[in-house]
């Protein structure tokens, strides 16, 4: 077979029915890198509900505005908000995952966050926080920040476990994806691949080629395994998403625990940069309180986080976890004991290295006249500078990388790192 025609061929081919063509991006592996730190980004798309995560306990207001979703203040009832100091509380869902590392001062909190995009549309907001870039100018979709990052870090050590690249992974630097949802059989056989490897043998892409192939293998050896929790998986992303906006394709927080641990698995071995996003957030009916639909989805979620770092094990000490969405809600419930699109998140901070129990960031004390426009939080605490003083501590940046990460922002070192 000539090797155009083959190529051609292997273009529809997807790295674990995963929509991973083989090119360079796909091959795009490990080149290693002077800095051992690790950094994963998980997105929550449908903008989850901030104030039941982190509840405002000493605001009066928050129970007035929430009489059937409020999480009570603490108390020895288990339904009752874990006291972080005196103003905030944690969800009780994630009383034995999450609430254990902030008191051992690996998790911090940080309300107030977001971007000061306000369309509140789920996709709009998205690749505006994906892109990184200054709202106004021109957009270029084809940069997202984390390739800005990978690219400034010379990390080819960069994965995205996602079916398609998303924006936040696109640009100049090579980096693979693999969709964790979809896990599906090989379709090269043997001779196939050793085609392929002779094809690019004694090339300036040999390497290339062989890390791809290791990357399949990867995704290949646990396949079997977790093929039927994955279908369950996807059955249960296909239900959110008849009801749920602002998903796209994301998995579904059902089953994360098993899909962290295999990204905690990749990254611990080779990754240093890596993204996933978790879908199913857009609570406008029957949100819950301390039980429902968001409580169970912030337990799922906090046992996949909790995973991720059992399976870092040593490395846990050189990673950081961050955990965003594409805006907040409504701090008052609407009349379906819901909640609808808002503007300021809480995002949180995780890792071994991570200087937390504590809540961070800029704050206001949450009354009617402090929410932006009388219905949401406002946004104190810019994401690209956050994020631009977490890269910034994290890999050493000078004051010209941080700007090609996040240009004509100044990073806003919180002392989280």
């Amino acid at each position: 077979m000539q090797r155009r025609s083959f190529l051609k061929h292997l273009g529809t081919y997807s790295l674990a029915a995963a929509s991973l063509p083989l090119s360079s991006q796909l091959f795009a592996a490990a080149a290693g890198s002077s800095s051992p730190h690790r950094t994963l980004v998980v997105f929550l798309r449908g903008a989850y509900d901030a104030s039941s995560l982190l509840v405002p306990i000493s605001s009066n207001f928050y129970y007035e505005a929430r009489p059937n979703i409020a999480i009570a203040q603490p108390g020895s009832d288990p339904s009752t908000a874990l006291a972080l100091n005196a103003d905030w509380g944690l969800h009780p869902a994630l009383r034995t995952s999450i609430y254990p590392l902030y008191q051992a001062g690996e998790v911090a909190f940080l309300p107030f966050a977001g971007t000061h995009d306000l369309s509140r549309s789920h996709f709009e907001t998205q690749d505006s926080i994906e892109m990184g870039q200054e709202l106004g100018g021109s957009r270029n979709y084809q940069s997202g920040f984390l390739n800005r990052l990978a690219a400034q870090l010379n990390a080819g050590a960069a994965m995205s476990f996602t079916d398609q690249l998303p924006i936040i992974l696109r640009g100049d630097a090579k980096v693979a994806n693999a969709g964790l949802q979809k896990l599906g059989k090989n379709r090269l056989d043997e001779r196939q691949s050793s085609i392929i490897a002779q094809m690019y043998g004694k090339t300036s892409l040999e390497k290339q080629v062989a890390d791809g192939f290791e990357v399949r293998s990867e995704v290949e050896q646990n396949r079997k395994l977790e093929e039927q929790a994955m279908l369950m998986n996807k059955q249960n992303m296909q239900k959110n998403q008849m009801n749920d906006d602002g998903n796209r394709d994301a998995i579904s927080s059902k089953g994360f625990e098993l899909e962290a641990r295999r990204i905690g698995k990749m990254m611990r071995d080779k990754y240093q940069l890596g993204f996933v996003d978790v879908g199913g957030w857009d609570t406008h009916v029957n949100q819950g309180g301390a039980t429902g639909t968001l409580a169970s989805k912030l337990e799922e979620l906090g046992r996949g986080l909790a995973g991720f770092r059992a399976e870092m094990g040593s490395q846990w000490k050189n990673t950081t976890v961050v955990v965003i969405s594409e805006f907040g809600r409504t701090f008052r419930e609407n009349g379906k004991r819901g909640t609808d699109h808002g503007h300021g998140s809480v995002y949180w901070v995780l890792g071994g290295s991570v200087k937390g129990g504590r809540v961070v960031g800029e704050q206001v004390a949450l009354t009617p006249n402090s929410l932006f426009q009388q219905r949401d939080y406002p946004v104190l605490n810019e994401y690209r500078a956050v994020l631009g003083g977490l890269f910034a501590r994290a890999y050493g940046l000078n004051t010209a990388q941080s700007d090609s990460v996040f240009k004509g922002v100044a990073p806003l070192d919180l002392g989280l790192l």
